[in-house]
């Protein structure tokens, strides 16, 4: 990435302009309520018990598939009317989600569809919830068909919806041609894009790996008045850091710093993969202490960086002491925690540590590799601890194997 882009860009947010970005901002804020965090936000994932029939007819999708919830009811912090309201719009986001998974795209279609009847249709708010439904479903063609009907619907567009078909057309994948997308329909629909707007064509550069696209719309974000928040931070560091270029990565976190957003706890995780991708454990370490004394208390993805760094150099007594610290700071050990350290136990040698893990692991539904818990037991038997080989083996007959996607 050009070294003057970065300059520009840094130029633009300190120098002259400064003022008048600033004074625009709190213009706008005066006047705009602040956008949700989101588009996709609003959908909440299903729980992983929930019962599931798949629907084989728009019949069967419409017997499983409740009257649309009042629009009142999903504005974030207005309560449903009455109990009976609430979940119905989450019942449908659950089926249309196990529909995804078990590739029932036409049954999606079919309940999607059937919410025209309703007169909720004509609320913006329920309308981007379908938009959303069907970009989740990667099924952009059909959101886009529903944007269209909009006014048909006698249902306004506004910058909500808008945000939720570039959502829903990055979530599909479909990169082609999107800042013409972006540049003709807030022209052709007088919408004035928002944070919410920059922030999904910032995620879609950095998709793309046109990272320079990405800190332009940065730059242009500032030229029209739009504060750059910790989401378009964050967004651009997990593009950069993830296309490994650290020294562009550390400007941008100065810049961010320089422009009073404070880093949360995603921009250190972000921050600590790339030191420890780079072999920067020292730094990594003490970027760890720093976030905790500013307040922001790490998660089991910030533990797992660590314990990664310790797994790359070796070292399993280091490793142990991350690990007791993630669980000792309230975190619970997902399947990468285990996945980096019980390689690393084997390798040591400490069947005890390794044993612990995997029945850890067990426990927490975190399954693992079936090759990995094989290795656990062949080092237990090795050092004649085979009841707790035998115990592994009857604990793992249903271990998930990750690389066949499939039950053993």
């Amino acid at each position: 990435m050009a070294s003057s882009l970065y300059r520009f860009l840094h130029e633009f947010f300190t120098k002259t302009a400064k003022t008048q970005f600033l004074t625009a901002i709190a213009n706008a804020k005066s006047i705009v309520p602040t956008p949700i965090a989101d588009a996709n936000s609003i959908i909440p994932t299903p729980t992983a018990d929930a019962k599931f029939i798949v629907p084989t007819s728009i019949a069967d999708a419409k017997s499983i598939v409740p009257t649309p919830i009042d629009p009142a009811a999903i504005v974030p912090g207005n309560p449903p009317k009455s109990a009976s309201i609430g979940p119905s719009f989450t019942n449908i986001e659950s089926v249309v989600h196990k529909l995804i998974r078990a590739g029932h795209f036409s049954a999606i279609e079919d309940i999607l569809q059937h919410q025209k009847v309703y007169p909720e249709m004509k609320n913006e708010r329920f309308v981007v919830r379908l938009i959303s439904l069907y970009g989740k479903a990667g099924m952009f063609d059909h959101a886009q068909k529903l944007f269209d009907e909009m006014p048909d619907l006698n249902c306004e567009r506004t910058v909500m919806s808008f945000n939720a078909l570039l959502a829903a057309r990055v979530n599909s994948k479909k990169y082609d041609n999107i800042s013409e997308f972006f540049r003709e329909l807030t022209g052709k629909l007088a919408i004035v894009p928002d944070a919410i707007s920059y922030n999904t064509m910032i995620k879609a550069f950095c998709e793309m790996g046109s990272l320079d696209s990405a800190v332009l719309m940065m730059v242009e974000m500032g030229k029209n008045g739009v504060d750059p928040d910790v989401i378009t931070f964050n967004t651009v560091l997990d593009g950069v850091y993830k296309n490994n270029r650290f020294y562009e990565a550390e400007k941008i976190w100065i810049l961010m710093e320089n422009q009073k957003v404070i880093p949360n706890v995603r921009s250190y995780n972000t921050r600590l993969r790339g030191l420890v991708e780079n072999n920067q454990v020292v730094e990594a370490d003490k970027l760890f202490e720093e976030m905790m004394k500013r307040g922001v208390s790490p998660n089991t993805y910030s533990h797992n960086a660590m314990i990664k760094a310790c797994a790359k150099d070796e070292n399993l007594e280091l490793a142990k002491i991350w690990y007791a610290k993630l669980r000792g700071n309230g975190c619970i050990p997902d399947r990468a925690t285990f996945v980096f350290l019980i390689p690393l136990a084997c390798n040591k040698d400490d069947p005890d540590f390794a044993y612990e893990l995997c029945k850890k692991s067990i426990d927490l539904k975190q399954n693992i590799y079936t090759n990995m818990m094989q290795r656990v037991v062949n080092i237990l038997v090795a050092h004649s601890m085979i009841k707790e080989a035998n115990e592994l083996m009857k604990l793992g007959k249903n271990c998930y194997d990750g690389r066949t996607q499939t039950r053993k």
